[in-house]
């Protein structure tokens, strides 16, 4: 699976690209017919103290599926969109039909 993470008009920082890469090879071992994954990071100015956004779209067979999530850290962030998008690739792996 290949994995593209951007920071959107903020610094990159390396330990985050460690983080999100080995929870995302997890969830490639899982689901295996991931072809791609890009994440994007972005901060904005939001009075109720959140504001770090983390989306996520992945590549699949068949239509892509993305989730989006903004909470008060981008960790945060991330675990919830990780979470959303489970719950898609579940529900997905049900309607998929194995060949015979």
């Amino acid at each position: 699976m290949k994995i593209n993470i951007q920071f959107v008009q903020m610094p990159t920082s390396e330990t985050m690209e460690e983080y999100v890469q080995e929870k995302l090879d997890k969830l490639h071992k899982k689901y295996d017919w991931i072809i791609k994954s890009d994440v994007f990071f972005k901060k904005e100015n939001d009075p109720t103290g959140k504001g770090k956004i983390c989306n996520i779209e992945l590549s699949l067979p068949g239509p892509k599926i993305h989730a989006t999530s903004n909470e008060k850290n981008f960790e945060m962030a991330f675990k919830e969109t990780l979470s959303d998008l489970e719950v898609q690739l579940k529900k997905r792996k049900q309607e998929m039909k194995p060949y015979i």
